[in-house]
């Protein structure tokens, strides 16, 4: 009965103060979250890793592992800015999408879900891109991108114009 108490306080609490109730699990998951209104909002979590979203993205963090660590993001609509240290082992943190599936050990980059497309940008690092199906991996460097659609034509590796850059990066507040 406490519990249920907690979680309706909370619900009335982000309904007055304007937060959604996903960015009140996201701050669950191990993350501490700033929004501020009308803009990104950038969400701190332990590992080091750190997520900007753009306002009205809609994802779901992820812990593949249980240890309290975010080390995936489901993302289904808008844009991320994604800043991931290096991690050990076998597992990679990974967004997925409707369209593509981006995995990196340590890295920071763009990942844009639009209504047919998926975009990922890097900034710095490496981060390997392929469709859900597994078919058609590409890996980006720094600059590169990928638009990734539902199709089956292989992912094409471009370096992306800077206004091209510019305008997702202040779609990020960045």
């Amino acid at each position: 009965m406490r519990k249920l108490a907690q979680i309706i306080y909370v619900a009335i609490l982000c309904a007055f103060v304007g937060v959604t109730p996903v960015a009140a699990q996201q701050m669950a998951a191990g993350c501490s979250s700033e929004h501020p209104a009308n803009a990104a909002q950038t969400l701190r979590c332990r590992g080091g890793v750190i997520i900007v979203a753009e306002d009205g993205a809609k994802f779901t963090l992820q812990d593949r592992n249980n240890n309290g660590v975010v080390d995936s993001v489901d993302l289904q609509s808008r844009a991320l800015l994604l800043d991931v240290p290096m991690q050990r082992g076998k597992d990679r943190f990974k967004v997925t999408t409707p369209q593509a599936i981006a995995a990196v050990r340590g890295t920071k980059w763009a990942v844009d879900v639009q209504e047919t497309r998926t975009s990922v940008l890097v900034l710095r690092g490496q981060v390997a891109v392929q469709r859900p199906t597994g078919a058609g991996q590409v890996t980006l460097g720094p600059g590169q991108g990928v638009d990734v659609d539902p199709g089956t034509t292989p992912l094409v590796v471009k370096r992306w114009p800077e206004a091209r850059v510019a305008a997702l990066l202040a779609r990020l507040g960045q």
